[in-house]
């Protein structure tokens, strides 16, 4: 059995988008600006996500404790809310929709390795998350998915496929179980 050779690994030209200046800028801030400021500081932080090329919508809550690997390849619609210890691992692209929720300790993940390559090639698909959907806590989403608008990720599943709009999904692998049904106040 022949195993990947990691010798051979490169990471493809302008994988990141910026420079590794700005790439080591970007951790600089975040270590220093971003993640100790204090938890009412939603604005400041959606100027420092936008001086970097991040789309942030209107009101939008980000938590201190998000981490973003690349904010130029966010985009987070208006009154949003992204919760503590948040991972967005923005090697590809993740559009986050107006009013969508994504609570706390979930991790979206948009790049990997191709296991069949020798090379361990890495790779890198969009999320998105439309508008309205909420993916509860501890939520895995893998490189490529879409959750559809107003849907509803259950706690702790893991989402492989594109899950559809109004549904409540739950599981590993995520499944829909049932349509989303909105109480009107």
């Amino acid at each position: 059995m022949k195993i990947q050779s990691l010798s051979k690994f490169k990471i493809p030209l302008n994988f990141r988008s910026r420079s590794l200046f700005i790439v080591q800028l970007w951790r600089f801030v975040n270590a220093i600006f971003f993640s100790k400021s204090p938890q009412l500081m939603y604005g400041w932080r959606r100027f420092l996500l936008r001086s970097f090329g991040a789309k942030i919508g209107k009101s939008a809550i980000i938590r201190p404790s998000v981490r973003i690997t690349y904010p130029w390849k966010l985009s987070v619609g208006d009154y949003a809310w992204i919760g503590d210890y948040v991972d967005l691992y923005t090697l590809g692209d993740i559009t986050i929709g107006r009013n969508a929720v994504v609570s706390q300790k979930s991790y979206l993940c948009t790049g990997s390795h191709d296991y069949a390559s020798e090379n361990f090639d890495i790779y890198q698909k969009p999320i998105v998350i439309e508008d309205g959907a909420w993916i509860a806590t501890d939520v895995y989403i893998a490189p490529g998915v879409t959750i559809g608008r107003g849907a509803v990720i259950g706690a702790r599943s893991s989402v492989f496929k594109n899950m559809p709009s109004g549904m409540i999904c739950i599981g590993s692998p995520a499944l829909p179980v049932k349509k989303r049904v909105l109480k009107h106040s």
